[in-house]
């Protein structure tokens, strides 16, 4: 009998795919001298583009996270940014506030874990940041490095993007990366048999009309 359940058991982690192999893994390194110092008041004020607004309307931030047996999607319906929006183009700037109390997943006894403690402890830390200092276009499209400050650790992490202008001064971005959770401080292991895994998949899709 015990045989016979660990034959099962090993065929269900066996069988289970691991979302977070199969995308591109940000870089990360330490935050950005920017977001270690104090910025400076005697200087004169960098020049800005169209502030193009990220909203809920116009955005989704989701994300793919899983333990051995299965996976679960989820994502944020409250936040807001600006993409800065420069010529060219990788001279913008994107911004974006969550607030991870808005976080949500496909089942509801799971949406309250991912707030508790054990993850994303909304009550501790109620916002999530995110801002560029960097915008690099490759063969394939874009890199975008910045500050992601998550569960209090700040990191600069880079990621691979999609950027465009439209005909009509709107601008679209789109993600698709993997972050290890563990480099934010989010060390949940989960139970013994059904360990979590450390990579969570995070995607970023945004098509932003241009100002009225």
């Amino acid at each position: 009998m015990r045989a016979i359940v660990f034959v099962v058991a090993l065929g269900l982690v066996a069988g289970c795919e691991n979302p977070g192999a199969k995308v591109e893994s940000a870089i990360v390194e330490a935050p950005s001298e920017q977001a270690q110092a104090p910025k400076p008041t005697d200087t004169a004020p960098a020049k800005v583009g169209p502030q193009l607004p990220i909203t809920p309307e116009n955005t989704k931030v989701e994300f793919v996270g899983a333990k051995v047996t299965r996976s679960h999607e989820g994502g944020f319906t409250k936040f807001v940014g600006t993409v800065d929006l420069r010529e060219p183009i990788e001279d913008s700037i994107i911004e974006i506030t969550i607030e991870t109390a808005s976080l949500y997943a496909d089942r509801d006894k799971l949406t309250k874990h991912l707030k508790s403690a054990d993850f994303f402890d909304v009550a501790k830390y109620p916002s999530a940041k995110f801002r560029s200092t960097k915008i690099t276009k490759t063969e394939t499209g874009h890199t975008i490095t910045g500050d992601l400050t998550l569960h209090g650790q700040t990191k600069s992490i880079t990621f691979p993007a999609t950027i465009s202008k439209g005909a009509d001064g709107g601008v679209s971005v789109s993600a698709e990366f993997a972050i290890d959770r563990q480099d934010f401080g989010i060390a949940y292991p989960g139970m013994p048999d059904d360990l979590i895994r450390d990579k969570v998949v995070i995607k970023l899709d945004s098509k932003i009309p241009p100002q009225s």
